[in-house]
């Protein structure tokens, strides 16, 4: 593990907005000593009871690339996704509106965080994608959550086919709320509008309330879906091969089995 953390943490209009800032460039991969800092935010700093909105973005010209590939080898997928999985229970636990700024890449697991939030302000350049099956494997919070998000046929697309979407395609089934040059600003002015005039507690309530089926059907079903992919899925030949595959630069040799 690193001794150098991998967010950076930032507070603006008196503490109400809170930024984590995906701090690990190119590629800002997802890995376990992320989603633990992360998750420390997140049952820390963001709990204090001005804060409206949570905004997650990443260093660089990427969001992030998603999970650390070594970690979803055998030996060592269990703890990742384990981890993984509950830092989403915390946010469900937090019941704070989440937004995701997005420039460039947004593959993977880092599609999954950023899906998981209210709305996604996107850069024209980002792309989005849930490439998972390329590898022999599959996205367990996105096969929950995106049903919800795009629906069933968006979502069977993206979890089934590994292919990226431009920011515009993005915005057409409804994954992401506004697509500019600049998303920065364009979230700058979505919060002065529709975040800061609000009580904190009332937006609180909205968020578990609007979602309150989704999120029912994570907190259902999450552990489930991790079983079947470390007991089951990470018991084939094929999951394994694409994951060695990625990581030794070559194309995987699939054996069906």
């Amino acid at each position: 593990m690193s001794d150098k953390p991998k967010i950076l943490v930032d507070f603006a209009h008196d503490r109400q907005v809170l930024t984590i800032t995906l701090n690990a460039p190119k590629g800002n991969v997802i890995d376990r000593q992320m989603m633990q800092e992360i998750r420390m935010v997140v049952d820390g700093e963001a709990r204090q009871p001005q804060v409206k909105l949570l905004v997650f973005k990443g260093a660089g010209s990427h969001f992030s690339f998603g999970a650390s590939v070594p970690e979803h080898q055998k030996e060592y997928v269990k703890d990742m996704l384990s981890t993984f999985h509950d830092l989403f229970r915390a946010l469900i636990d937090l019941s704070k509106p989440l937004t995701a700024v997005v420039r460039g890449q947004c593959l993977g697991g880092g599609l999954e965080l950023a899906a998981f939030c209210n709305w996604i302000f996107a850069s024209e350049d980002a792309r989005f994608g849930q490439p998972e099956i390329q590898l022999g494997v599959f996205p367990p919070v996105a096969s929950l959550v995106l049903p919800h998000r795009v629906g069933q046929s968006a979502a069977d697309d993206l979890n089934l086919t590994g292919r990226s979407l431009t920011a515009q395609e993005a915005r057409a089934i409804g994954l992401v709320y506004s697509v500019s040059a600049d998303p920065e600003q364009a979230l700058e002015e979505f919060v002065q509008a529709h975040i800061l005039p609000k009580s904190a507690v009332a937006l609180q309530f909205a968020f578990s309330t609007s979602r309150y089926l989704m999120h029912e059907q994570f907190l259902k079903h999450i552990a489930a879906v991790e079983r079947l992919y470390v007991e089951r899925l990470m018991e084939t030949r094929d999951a394994n091969e694409g994951i060695a595959a990625f990581l030794e630069k070559r194309k995987p040799v699939w054996m069906n089995e």
